[in-house]
């Protein structure tokens, strides 16, 4: 516990600055308060956890699977081969230079008010991230650990396998730890701009009512579920790669 208390104290000071600015402005619509919006999310609880935070979830859930899958395959492929490299590095760092406000009204477009155009947004926000981190992993393994498996006889499978593979592990799950708030983060801009449920879609209805504790609502519970959800991939992380604590 000490060593989350900088964190705790840190948060509970900026609430009550937040709870004070609040109660001063005295203007829900524009700075809700803390405990306005704790109140609001009570009051919505019905369809925010039954109907809109499934529907935002099932988003983030199938597009960070997808891009988990593409980066590591994209990190695989560009660290077996150089010319893949080449000519795959800059494409995905291009995609990162696309405004996503601007490509997510084409994919709804395109493929309408359904999952997919809202997961094809949390896909292009995610895998770059997963792919570049993952490869950077495999980029740290020292030459001279590759050098020592092949005079033992080791495959190109077996230093991927034996070498490589337990390297990249740590870029891996902070790979992971950065993709899901931005998974969540792109879900819910695919469900602003356009869709028919979702704590997106929630948050842009409330604010049409001028609703403010309302569309800071879905977005304390969006916060929320990022945090629980990087937590779980940390004590997972501490599971998987025991040997990084005594390094």
């Amino acid at each position: 516990m000490k060593k989350h208390l900088p964190s705790v104290i840190l948060a509970v000071v900026l609430l009550l600055l937040w709870q004070g600015i609040a109660m001063i402005i005295d203007a829900a619509y524009i700075l809700p308060s803390p405990t306005q919006i704790c109140v609001r999310l009570w009051e919505l609880r019905e369809p925010l956890f039954l109907v809109h935070l499934p529907a935002t979830m099932k988003v983030t859930a199938i597009g960070l699977l997808i891009s988990i899958v593409l980066g590591i395959l994209l990190a695989v492929a560009m660290d077996a081969n150089e010319k893949v490299e080449r000519a795959l590095y800059p494409v995905i760092v291009a995609s990162q230079t696309i405004p996503t406000t601007a490509i997510a009204p084409l994919f709804i477009l395109w493929f309408g008010y359904s999952i997919w155009s809202k997961v094809l947004v949390t896909i292009l926000i995610t895998f770059f991230p997963i792919a570049i981190t993952v490869f950077d992993g495999f980029k740290a393994t020292k030459r001279e650990m590759e050098e020592l498996l092949q005079t033992y006889g080791a495959t190109k499978a077996d230093i991927f396998w034996k070498l490589k593979l337990p390297t990249a592990l740590p870029n891996f799950f902070s790979a992971i730890k950065m993709a899901i708030p931005l998974s969540v983060i792109g879900a819910a801009i695919a469900e602003w701009l356009g869709a028919q449920e979702g704590l997106g879609y929630f948050s842009k209805r409330m604010m049409t009512q001028l609703d403010g504790a309302g569309v800071f609502a879905p977005v304390v519970l969006l916060s929320i579920t990022a945090m629980l959800a990087v937590g779980i991939i940390t004590v997972l992380e501490y599971r998987f790669i025991k040997w990084r604590k005594e390094i």
